[in-house]
């Protein structure tokens, strides 16, 4: 399959679709910490918003949108574009967050909560809010442009549907270094996947958060089981002394098994199989627990012994490193190779299941559907 490009530069279009720009987006995180950070944005536990199933929160912002602004949001399950994700500042499909009112906002925070946990909600808030470090370590370091570029306003949402009860129907919550992509019948739990997230700088150098690491313990985990290898088990899971330079699927849009290259869960002992359930569960746990209980049984199903751990680049902190954890159902991709290592991308592919692939297939053989 050939790998679609990844764009590079965001337009004036597409912060077009967005109004308030910065001044939004201090509202929306009120100063960095989060949506529901902001007094009077908060969806609190009364609210109606937060009782409503994903359809329902779904049909409300919808209905919310004006007709002029509803063709950024509101798109065909079977558009092309579902599939066209990426996780780089450029011009995206959907309705941005800096264009919603706050109303809107908290329907798309029940939507997006209906598939993620309450720490993959949290990291999604933190991953937005680190535009603004980025922000200003880009002007301190004279980049004219990082004050448009790096905007917590440029999240966009889109709605895949029509949302309804018996339908099949999807959304997109995405951004720099986040993509939320799910797929559903009705208020079903959703496939969440891909799932991706990442951070720059991955540990802040300077500052008033200098330190911060927004994915410490993907990286510690991981290198931690690499330690723990013999030096046969570390031989078989290296994969190269250098890295890639980005995770090795990027954006693609279907991704199928990799080859069968690393150290396999069979030859693992007891602790070493633990340490890898910990980090598989630690990516899994950014989903709702409904959500990734599915994928974890299927995983289970299609044998854990039949998992791969592999690594590529240095074993040192701080050095250029690269892992994944692969699967007959499963693909967990880490990166910190840009930005002299201190960059970080990790993604959760469903080799089965991304964009909803086999769900909608088993729908569309039970039901007749207008397409």
């Amino acid at each position: 399959m050939r790998r679609p490009p990844l764009p590079r530069r965001a337009s004036r279009r597409a912060r077009g679709t967005r109004t308030g720009g910065i001044a939004a987006a201090a509202v929306l995180l009120c100063g960095a910490a989060a949506w529901g950070g902001c007094a009077g944005t908060r969806v609190l536990a009364e609210d109606g918003a937060s009782r409503a199933g994903p359809v329902e929160a779904a049909a409300a912002l919808v209905a919310s949108v004006p007709d002029a602004r509803a063709r950024h949001l509101v798109r065909s399950i079977s558009d092309p574009h579902r599939t066209a994700w990426h996780f780089v500042p450029a011009p995206r499909t959907g309705l941005s967050i800096g264009a919603m009112s706050a109303t809107q906002r908290r329907s798309l925070e029940t939507l997006v909560r209906s598939g993620l946990s309450d720490s993959g909600w949290q990291r999604a808030q933190a991953v937005i809010a680190h535009e603004l470090v980025l922000r200003e370590l880009e002007l301190a370091a004279g980049r004219a442009d990082a004050r448009a570029r790096r905007d917590p306003a440029l999240y966009f949402a889109t709605v895949y549907g029509p949302p309804q009860r018996d339908s099949a129907w999807g959304w997109r919550f995405e951004g720099h270094h986040l993509s939320v992509n799910a797929t559903a019948i009705g208020n079903a739990p959703p496939i969440v996947a891909p799932l991706f997230m990442g951070a720059n700088p991955a540990r802040v150098p300077s500052g008033p958060q200098a330190g911060k690491r927004l994915f410490a313990a993907e990286e510690d985990l991981a290198r931690a089981l690499l330690l723990d290898l013999t030096p046969a088990q570390r031989a078989a899971a290296t994969l190269a002394d250098t890295t890639f330079g980005e995770i090795v699927t990027r954006n693609d849009p279907a991704v199928g098994p990799l080859p069968p290259r690393g150290v396999p869960a069979s030859e693992l002992s007891p602790g070493q199989r633990q340490r890898l359930r910990a980090l598989i569960e630690l990516y899994a746990g950014r989903a709702a627990p409904a959500v990734a209980r599915e994928p974890l049984a299927r995983l289970e199903r299609a044998g854990f012994a039949n998992l791969r751990f592999a690594w590529a680049g240095s074993a040192e902190p701080g050095k250029r490193h690269y892992y994944r954890i692969h699967g007959p159902t499963l693909l967990i991709e880490y990166d910190n190779s840009q930005s002299g290592a201190n960059h970080v991308h990790t993604v959760w592919r469903d080799l089965e299941n991304d964009f909803g692939r086999d769900l909608l297939r088993s729908h569309y053989a039970r039901h007749v559907h207008d397409r």
